[in-house]
């Protein structure tokens, strides 16, 4: 047992020596290539065994011949173990230097393509994450392009909308100044008129702007949808009358709902105005509202025709006005996309479908806590 202890002792210091070398090695080449750590860290395990077995067997005092023979297959064994770390760490070098391709070509702004060569598990759950990030910012790109068109559709609708009026502003105004407006009274209520419209151009501005920069201040309270679009087909209803559009609201469940009134007043406005502008004269607008699992849908139904499919997508973006068949005589395309930004600070959802002869916009928000 004696003999036993003090044999593996002495294998336990030589094989110590040797992975104390091996790690101070390891230290100095910490920024080389993984091939050259794997051949060291080969190197370490096949010199640790190498050193206690000679160790062992200069302790044992074999003879020359038994000493060169353990000598030997040691040795034998050191060359197979180094030759195999050589060829694994350049395996391994080479998935990575694939994969290190794939991952530049969607950092340039492609599409990130898997190596197709076999790889570790590691390697393997890296692909799997560099592809789910391909997939992130392709999808980001793709929200800014769309974000950079509907700002500058918005600059140019808002820079056309605001050069006609100010232009007819200019000429009433040097009309009433050098004496030549025949009808005084008439050209100062157009003056209004035209100001009032660029008032709330402007209002809906920076509305947007507050709902962009994440400044919409909400104060909830429980409401019932019975109410709240009680309240808003009242206010829509001159607006239907002037252009001979049917309001109905005959599906109006009484269920509660907690938001802030003054803002989800503003979405079911500007839906039924949106509505109610498209909708030809003798058409209807229907407004609904019904308890779902998801939460609670208002709903307001048009008669506009249609949405061709192809901009359904785009319907809630800033600045989207349509087809020339549906685009209003004013307006810059804000009011919808305010209608999705305050639904969102509610933490609820817009969206968009056609139906028979027109579209139906809903509106689902949560169901409020008890």
């Amino acid at each position: 047992m004696t003999d036993m202890l003090l044999i593996a002792l002495i294998a336990f210091l030589g094989a110590a020596v040797a992975g104390l070398l091996g790690a101070f090695a390891l230290r100095l080449i910490r920024h080389r290539s993984f091939v050259v750590s794997v051949t060291v860290v080969a190197a370490v395990a096949v010199t640790a065994m190498l050193a206690g077995t000679l160790a062992v067997a200069w302790a044992m005092f074999l003879s020359p011949h038994d000493l060169s023979v353990v000598t030997t297959v040691v040795a034998m064994a050191a060359v197979v173990s180094l030759l195999t770390a050589v060829l694994l760490g350049r395996w391994m070098v080479a998935r990575s230097r694939d994969l290190t391709m794939a991952a530049r070509s969607f950092g340039d702004g492609g599409v990130f393509a898997a190596p197709v060569e076999p790889a570790t598990a590691e390697l393997a759950a890296l692909t799997r994450e560099l592809a789910a990030t391909s997939a992130k910012l392709d999808s980001s790109r793709e929200r800014e392009r769309a974000l950079e068109t509907s700002r500058r559709e918005l600059v140019a609708w808002i820079s056309h909308d605001l050069r006609t009026p100010l232009a007819g502003l200019r000429a009433m105004s040097e009309a009433l100044e050098d004496g030549m407006a025949v009808d005084s009274p008439r050209y100062l209520r157009q003056i209004r008129t035209e100001v009032e419209r660029m008032n709330g151009m402007v209002g809906d501005l920076f509305e947007l702007s507050r709902i962009h920069a994440g400044s919409l201040t909400l104060t909830p309270t429980r409401i019932s949808v019975y109410d709240l679009v009680g309240d808003a087909l009242a206010g829509a209803d001159p607006l239907a009358r002037e252009l001979g559009v049917r309001l109905v609201g005959d599906r109006i469940d009484a269920v509660p709902v907690e938001v802030d009134g003054k803002e989800m007043s503003r979405v079911l406005g500007n839906l039924l105005v949106n509505a109610i502008r498209r909708t030809p004269a003798d058409g209807t607008v229907a407004v609904a509202a019904r308890n779902a699992e998801d939460g609670v849908v208002l709903s307001v139904t048009d008669g506009c025709g249609g949405i061709p499919e192809e901009d359904l997508p785009r319907v809630f973006d800033t600045g989207w006005r349509g087809s020339d068949a549906r685009t209003p005589p004013a307006g810059a395309g804000l009011g919808l996309a305010i209608v999705r930004g305050i639904v969102e600070a509610h933490e609820g959802r817009a969206a968009v479908r056609n139906v028979t002869g027109g579209c139906c916009f809903e509106v689902t928000l949560p169901v409020p806590t008890a």
